[in-house]
């Protein structure tokens, strides 16, 4: 053992002596839940697991680690709340398959976390992205385990324009958008940063959300963000029977209110839904406390 472990382990030492705490226990009760979810097909799903108390289970969105759900963990944490939050596969500390980006697949991921971790009367969270796992895992498992549905900023029911869909997005548009993402990923994220955020989101937490969004593999990214562009959502959206807070930016340029939050609102029987006045579509970052706020009162009604 050199000097500088010596000193380290001295001074950890004193730590823990002056606390009243051992480190092996102290560590064991940290680590009592694991870090990975074994999916369906054997993907190893990193899930972050925080607090007790009644669960809260958090869907990322596109590009987005369960990283980027930092502030609200904190939150609930702080209010009794249990958050856990996984890493969608190909995202974060997941592991990354060649196959499985299609939304049934990413629909098991999200059954597997509720049943590994045996989760019961959950509040699920979804935001972008992770509003159609959330619709999709209620329309294909059941609300058994479901206690409320929250959706944030959705892109929810469907995007794509059709006869039966007429205001909605011309599949020739959003398949020239994904080839501007697939010819330059890093030029495409400049290019929609502006309307992304807003005007004072300090340029610390752009760089992050930027670096988040690139550290996702371009194959995953593209094959990710074809099945959140083309998800037929409608019919399983009718069918949810929990209570539903939708809480949507009417400057959403990514997921525009009139097509997404509006159009599932009235599909769900009985939801919520919030306007937030001159809000882009990161509502988590770019709206945290008024987000909050708004998820306790729903969850605690």
């Amino acid at each position: 053992m050199n000097r500088r472990t010596i000193l380290e382990a001295t001074l950890l030492g004193t730590a823990f002596a002056a606390s009243g705490a051992s480190a092996p226990v102290a560590s064991a009760r940290e680590n009592a839940r694991p870090s990975y979810v074994t999916a369906r097909d054997g993907t190893k799903l990193f899930v972050q697991d925080w607090g007790g108390g009644p669960p809260v289970l958090l869907l990322s969105a596109w590009t987005f680690d369960a990283s980027s759900w930092g502030s609200q963990i904190a939150a609930l944490n702080e209010k009794g709340f249990r958050c856990v939050a996984p890493d969608r596969r190909g995202h974060g500390r997941s592991e990354m398959p060649s196959s499985g980006y299609d939304l049934e697949t990413l629909t098991d991921d999200v059954a597997a976390v509720i049943e590994a971790r045996d989760l019961r009367d959950v509040t699920l969270v979804g935001f972008s992205m992770g509003t159609d796992e959330a619709v999709n895992y209620l329309g294909r498992f059941g609300s058994d385990r479901i206690a409320r549905l929250v959706l944030v900023a959705p892109t929810t029911p469907f995007l794509v324009k059709t006869e039966d869909n007429p205001d909605a997005v011309p599949k020739a548009m959003i398949e020239a958008d994904n080839a501007a993402v697939a010819r330059d990923f890093a030029k495409w994220i400049a290019a929609n940063e502006a309307p992304f955020f807003t005007p004072d989101t300090p340029e610390i937490t752009r760089t992050w959300i930027r670096e988040m969004m690139l550290s996702v593999p371009l194959p995953v990214a593209l094959a990710c963000r074809k099945t959140t562009a083309f998800a037929d959502l409608r019919a399983a959206a009718a069918r949810i029977d929990r209570p539903t807070l939708i809480l949507h930016g009417d400057k959403d340029a990514s997921a525009p209110l009139p097509l997404t939050g509006a159009k599932t609102a009235k599909l769900i029987k009985g939801s919520k839904l919030i306007v937030y006045e001159d809000a882009p579509h990161p509502l988590p970052l770019t709206h945290s406390e008024r987000l909050m706020a708004d998820m306790l009162a729903f969850m605690s009604a």
